[in-house]
């Protein structure tokens, strides 16, 4: 799809490694500008934001996730939260200069329909991030699809119909049909929706707690939503530690997302879920890793090990001095280091036959 963008060139790398700075800039823009340059270093592909205007988010009455009321003052309602997180559309052009700076993409996921239109107006961005709160927004992901924009998809607290339910809705967008749940359907189920879903869309296996227990996170179903839609699949997790993200990576995710912060103990709801810098650094390098030892599936010996091979495999030798026509017995006959004679699966063509040289004890076996 064509976009506007000045975009930092395309990572050489394959897994895609998004730093997730959401809201832990504690809507101070310095915090923010700190972040980038945090998440430029650990050497992520792109750094993520929300972007939301709180009274279009949110109702004033609304109450606070569980993992909320923990971070946050009690007595402070979703909406005030929320309020306070905000970041304004200066600090958006702002933050976006500045990974132009640090050699990192800007991403970042809208709440509503304001916010989405800013950043495809404004900021110009190819490419759209929606959460997992946002997956049954009909008209949000309608909007995303009839501009035409990549999209990458938060599956979490949704069902296997959810998740095609908002592909249908994106692939209508994506047509430019006029939306309708008829329309929806007969999107998805067309050729030409699938192929721009193909095209266009990423789905990211999700579990919506923060952090997500090891025994939720399910990364099986990573290879379900591959099976069930045939798209590029990914990872946003909120488990602690890095180990699943790394996890994933060997399950073939194409992408990885991760919350991070410059301190665990600063206040805001997602900070005590997030990877601090130096594990963002860490998990990166784990990454990279992994995709290097995953290689390309092929058995074969590799450039490394040749060197190695005739240091550690055996030959056939003579176990003890052997004269002229004497029998080869498995009382002379054996195998031992290095590995560059006769490979030992020929013992057995060799016992019984009578030696046409004389052998003193470990020296190789040769055909004559």
């Amino acid at each position: 799809m064509m976009h506007t963008q000045e975009e930092p060139p395309p990572s050489p790398k394959g897994v895609f490694i998004i730093a997730e700075a959401g809201v832990n800039h504690n809507g101070a823009l310095p915090l923010a500008l700190r972040l980038v340059e945090v998440a430029a270093a650990s050497g992520a592909d792109a750094i993520k934001f929300q972007t939301f205007r709180s009274t279009e988010l949110v109702s004033r009455n609304a109450p606070k996730a569980a993992y909320q009321r923990l971070n946050t003052a009690e007595e402070e309602s979703q909406w005030e939260m929320l309020r306070r997180l905000e970041l304004d559309w200066p600090s958006h052009h702002r933050l976006l200069a500045h990974c132009r700076e640090m050699g990192i993409r800007f991403l970042s996921a809208p709440f509503d329909p304001p916010s989405l239109d800013f950043l495809l107006d404004e900021l110009h961005l190819p490419q759209i991030k929606i959460p997992s709160g946002e997956i049954t927004n009909g008209p949000l992901l309608w909007r995303v699809g009839s501009r035409r924009r990549q999209v990458i998809l938060s599956t979490g607290m949704a069902t296997l119909g959810e998740v095609e339910q908002a592909l249908g809705v994106l692939a209508c967008g994506y047509l430019g049909h006029p939306p309708s749940a008829a329309a929806f359907e007969a999107a998805y189920r067309s050729g030409s929706g699938q192929q721009l879903l193909r095209d266009n869309v990423v789905l990211l296996h999700c579990t919506s707690e923060y952090p997500a227990p090891f025994d939720s996170v399910n990364l099986r179903a990573m290879d379900t939503l591959a099976s069930a839609f045939g798209l590029p699949v990914g990872l946003s997790d909120h488990s602690p530690g890095s180990a699943v993200a790394i996890a994933a990576v060997a399950r073939g995710a194409i992408l990885v997302e991760k919350h991070f912060t410059l301190d665990r103990s600063l206040p805001g709801p997602d900070h005590k879920a997030s990877l601090e810098p130096l594990e963002l650094a860490a998990m990166v390098e784990g990454i990279r890793a992994v995709e290097l030892a995953l290689g390309d599936g092929r058995k074969v010996a590799t450039a490394v090990e040749l060197n190695n091979r005739p240091v550690v495999r055996k030959r056939l030798v003579a176990l003890t001095d052997i004269a002229p026509g004497t029998l080869f017995t498995e009382d002379n006959l054996g195998a031992k280091r290095p590995g560059d004679g006769l490979s030992p699966m020929e013992y057995w063509r060799w016992l019984g036959r009578r030696a046409e040289r004389a052998y003193q004890a470990d020296q190789p076996i040769v055909d004559t």
